[in-house]
């Protein structure tokens, strides 16, 4: 056996053994965390340091995402519940039942994902009903990207948790 045989059998193209779906989980989640609201880390960060211009920008940001999120949830909020219930009950059926790999790659990534979606609902329902502006605006969005970023680490580490088991399981030799 030589050496490219015995790399490809270590290393196969499997989902928790594929650098692109890793690639992929630190993209996600690294976007879930500079977008909060929809609104981009860097300019909440210029809006509290500067103010002006960039503090109308962002408030006026903030406003139409929120007004965007809570419209799409009024709107279709039942609907998407049970589409997304159906979508992740039928990952989850086909991940953990049936143990196929690549549902449980994508189970591991969307599951956490709706968890901050519902926070940003949760999030923008409370900005449309206290108006907060200037500081108060700043917290509130500082603390939804650190929920976010707490969700994110348990969700990466659960999941590299379980690559690492799948892989070692599946493994030559086991």
């Amino acid at each position: 056996m030589n050496w490219t045989q015995v790399i490809f059998e270590v290393i196969d193209m499997r989902s928790f053994s594929n650098l692109w779906f890793w690639i992929g989980l630190a993209v996600v989640w690294s976007s879930a965390s500079h977008w909060v609201l929809g609104v981009p880390f860097d300019l909440i960060q210029r809006a509290k340091k500067h103010g002006g211009q960039a503090e109308a920008d962002l408030e006026d940001m903030v406003r139409i995402n929120v007004n965007r999120l809570l419209y799409i949830g009024r709107v279709s909020g039942l609907w998407l519940l049970g589409f997304i219930c159906f979508l992740l009950t039928a990952l989850g059926l086909l991940a953990f039942v049936y143990d196929i790999e690549f549902a449980q790659a994508v189970f591991l990534i969307a599951f956490p994902m709706t968890l901050v979606g519902m926070l940003s609902l949760s999030t923008a329902r409370l900005i449309e009903q206290h108006e907060p502006k200037g500081d108060e605006l700043h917290r509130r969005l500082h603390r939804h990207r650190i929920w976010t970023q707490v969700i994110g680490m348990i969700s990466i580490f659960v999941t590299a948790m379980f690559g690492m088991y799948q892989n070692l399981a599946v493994g030559p030799g086991f």
